[in-house]
């Protein structure tokens, strides 16, 4: 059970969890909703919010290179270490963390699960594409190692 379902499970608002989070400091990432136009940035705004309302977080993963301004050459995003490693693996669009929570068995505790989503518009088919096959290959790891991560084309994908 995560903050959110308890406070449900109790009556406790929206409003008052907010409060308490913003008392603890804690950050608000909830992205604005956006009109469905079924294209890639409503599938990632959609998953986003739908991750907050089940207590995940999921963040934009930017990936890619540029100069700097003094001239250095920047790689930036998760598994992009370098050119031929961008070619064979892609992470996903959206990167996070969701809570799980330990049985008593296991010590009681709460453990966060590694979340990875590709997101895709409205419609998209995988047809095997290089891109599309290295953007496996990232979901495959993550899910061998225990962690959530699959294509995303539609809205309830977490």
């Amino acid at each position: 059970m995560n903050l959110n379902e308890w406070a449900i499970k109790h009556g406790v608002s929206f409003e008052a969890v907010e409060d308490l989070r913003a008392g603890l400091g804690a950050v608000n990432t909830d992205p604005t909703p956006v009109d469905n136009d079924g294209s890639e940035s409503f599938i990632q705004t959609s998953a986003r919010l739908e991750a907050t309302q089940k207590g995940a977080r999921l963040w934009r993963n930017n990936v890619g290179a540029t100069y700097t301004d003094d001239g250095r050459f920047l790689r930036y995003g998760l598994a992009n270490d370098s050119k031929r490693m961008n070619e064979v693996i892609k992470s996903s669009d959206l990167i996070g963390i969701r809570p799980v929570h330990i049985t008593p068995k296991m010590i009681n505790t709460t453990v966060g699960v590694f979340v990875a989503r590709e997101c895709k518009p409205e419609g998209w088919v995988y047809t095997g594409t290089p891109r599309e096959l290295a953007q496996l290959k990232f979901l495959e790891l993550i899910t061998s190692l225990g962690g959530d991560a699959g294509f995303a084309n539609s809205v309830g994908i977490l």
